[in-house]
């Protein structure tokens, strides 16, 4: 075994960060809450329905009465500086703690006893697995719960990679939980409201469970350490301060999750768990390793989140890796850009304190720096650094098609959602050239909600939003030939262009192909050109409304003028014989179909594979997720148009855990009722 850390005991550890992740409504926000009044940060802990939480402060927080966005509140205890960040619950905010989770400590993950909730446990705590992040579990609800605390873990352990570690057991009473035994420090605690708890002995009825569940606990550490096994072996009662250590080493190394419980909503169990982050968490040396980060004197900074304030400009959330950062320091960038920093701050929910400096450990806002966006890694020697964190946000699963309502906010709304985009890296923007819509991207409905509740909360832009239109197409089933004639004389030099277009159909996904059989220079060679760009021209919009593809043109034939024939002639006759020549091809709608890979909890796969046809998807197999215990991956084939809202109907079927991602496959004919709605819908929209 290598050497153990010693426990930190009553000395101060230095400034930590800490995530509080956990799956939607397990009770993020009131664990912060619970931890602000204990910490004495805040007067009173205030309800999420209240609406007057530290955390959810904005006001689409409050008009859903969920977390919409990462919130950071720090606050002292015991000598030392712990900053929160609490993080949203739905998956689709989720990327939202992706940049902050990477330079935090440790996270705090609150879970409660329901077995709907195991599949989004199981994606956060792989999440964590992937970014090195130590964690706590903190089962929350304990009062409200009939299950067995170690009944619940069994449910449970199936999310995590590695054994979940019961510190702590409930102490009943009439079936009622009054309070918590520890197991490391074989103490009782019976809860107060809202206040430290009362150490108590451990009752004789509760003796012999606490024993059996305090072995239990020295088994799994014993995995880690081989004189702790041969204490138990020889029945010898292991040092206390030796299991603490083990407790602290195990959770730093990520080898266990250490389990602790309570009541966030009464603040019952908040006090242990302040303790545990204090002693047991790593520090910023142990991150700043984690994240591959240099030692040494120059400063380090990771930035973790960009919020736009409404007086104070954009703020740089960000966590001091090393050295040390004043108002005024000049970093680099990656790209060896220089920025100036311009007001260092404390966060408290909304509110910011303005600081001097900050030292490895902190996690403040630094002030105005404009080129620097979120994700960044920035640093006081000369040149920069490579970035420490590699920030890729998922597949956006849902859109819509933005406007103003009012023409001359165009402008003003771009500028808005580009700065969205920037506190939001899940946001994408592009802008459509078929149909000139600007599309709006991004994790889910609710997602996209909030994203429009800010540009007219926020800019007081008035705007409006539909389901963007799907890129149909059209080709030909039938061969047919065509002139086409341009001729117009109004005095002085006229116009004359004519040809000959031999128009055919190509296999699916070959494009478009021009060609020319021209002989005796019936049609000079610097008018060929000229009629390929008016086919080009004609096939942005054919007989059916939509551009053409997979056809092959030839001129044949045709015949000029030496004096009144010109460019834009034979790009007119072009048209002409186009525009004739396509209605006798049989014209055919196509539509785009996607490649669909849907990964879901085995139990709802009966039910997501149902679906797919109801969707005129073709389920193409499923198979077990790799790595995934529970998990399945259903791949089939959809039309882009029954995909615009496929996340709802596969998150309703799964309590929010499944997704999918989608690629262009092939495009394949539409007709019927189907194909006249589509033509009757781009022809409102024209």
């Amino acid at each position: 075994m290598g050497e153990r850390d010693n426990r930190a005991g009553g000395r101060r550890t230095g400034p930590k960060c800490i995530a509080i992740v956990g799956p939607f409504a397990s009770g993020k926000t009131t664990l912060l809450e619970a931890i602000l009044a204990r910490t004495g940060a805040i007067s009173r802990q205030n309800t999420v329905s209240s609406g007057n939480t530290v955390s959810d402060h904005s006001p689409e927080a409050r008009a859903h009465a969920m977390s919409v966005e990462a919130t950071v509140a720090t606050t002292d205890f015991m000598g030392d500086t712990l900053t929160f960040i609490d993080c949203p619950g739905s998956v689709e905010f989720a990327f939202e703690a992706e940049p902050a989770l990477a330079a935090c400590d440790v996270a705090v993950v609150v879970a409660e006893a329901d077995d709907k909730k195991v599949p989004a446990l199981q994606l956060l705590l792989r999440r964590l697995d992937d970014l090195g992040v130590p964690r706590i579990l903190f089962l929350n609800k304990v009062d409200k719960t009939t299950a067995g605390v170690r009944e619940t873990l069994k449910m449970l352990q199936p999310a995590s990679a590695v054994p979940l570690l019961l510190r702590q057991i409930p102490l009943r009473k009439d079936g009622v939980v009054i309070g918590s035994i520890d197991l490391a420090l074989e103490r009782a605690y019976v809860y107060r409201e809202y206040a430290e708890s009362e150490v108590i002995e451990i009752p004789g009825d509760d003796k012999a469970r606490e024993t059996e569940a305090r072995f239990s606990m020295l088994e799994t550490l014993a995995d880690h350490d081989d004189r702790l096994m041969e204490q138990l072996l020889e029945e010898i009662e292991p040092p206390r301060d030796a299991v603490f250590d083990d407790l602290a080493a195990d959770l730093r190394d990520g080898s266990v999750t250490p389990v602790l419980i309570g009541t966030a909503e009464k603040g019952n169990g908040v006090l242990r768990l302040l303790k545990a982050i204090r002693h047991d968490a790593p520090d910023i040396a142990a991150t700043r390793k984690r994240l591959g980060a240099p030692d040494g004197d120059a400063a380090v900074v990771q930035v973790m989140k960009t919020v736009h304030t409404p007086h104070g400009g954009k703020l740089s959330v960000s966590r001091i890796l090393s050295g040390q950062v004043a108002d005024g320091s000049e970093l680099y960038l990656s790209d060896g850009e220089t920025a100036k920093v311009s007001g260092i701050y404390r966060l408290f929910g909304r509110d910011q304190s303005k600081q001097g400096s900050a030292t490895a450990g902190d996690t403040v806002a630094l002030g105005k720096l404009d080129a620097v966006r979120t994700g960044d890694t920035l640093t006081s020697a000369k040149g920069g650094m490579a970035p420490l964190v590699a920030l890729t946000p998922p597949q956006p699963v849902y859109a819509f098609a933005l406007r103003p309502r009012e023409r001359k906010d165009d402008v003003k709304m771009s500028a808005a959602i580009q700065r969205l985009a920037e506190e939001d890296p899940a946001l994408s923007l592009h802008h459509n050239q078929d149909s000139a819509e600007t599309v709006l991207s991004g994790l889910g409905e609710m997602h996209l909600r909030v994203a429009r509740e800010r540009l007219e909360g926020r800019n007081q832009i008035a705007v409006e939003g539909d389901a963007p239109a799907v890129p149909y197409r059209e080709t030909i089933r039938k061969t047919a030939e065509q002139r086409g004639r341009h001729k117009k004389q109004s005095g002085g030099h006229g116009q004359f262009g004519d040809v000959v277009l031999q128009i055919k159909p190509l296999p699916r996904g070959s494009g478009f192909r021009f060609t020319d059989t021209i002989t005796g220079g019936v049609v000079p060679k610097q008018y060929i050109q000229s009629v390929e760009a008016g086919v080009r021209d004609y096939m942005k919009n054919g007989p059916l409304g939509f551009p053409v593809v997979d056809i092959a043109v030839n001129l044949s034939d045709g015949s000029y003028h030496s004096v009144d024939s010109s460019d834009m002639a034979f790009q007119m006759a072009a048209r002409i014989a186009m525009k004739e020549g396509m209605a006798q091809c049989s014209p055919v709608l196509l539509e785009p179909v996607m490649k669909v890979e849907i990964v879901t909890p085995s139990d709802a796969t009966a039910r997501i594979i149902a679906l797919i046809p109801q969707r005129r998807g073709q389920i193409l197999g499923y198979d077990a997720r790799p790595g995934w215990t529970g998990w399945d991956v259903v791949e089939a084939t959809m039309p882009q148009a029954e995909i615009g809202d496929l996340i709802i109907e596969l998150r309703s079927a799964t309590a929010g855990a499944a997704s999918y991602t989608a690629a262009f496959d092939h495009m394949a004919e539409l007709s019927g009722r189907l194909a006249d709605d589509a033509m009757n819908a781009a022809g409102k929209a024209a």
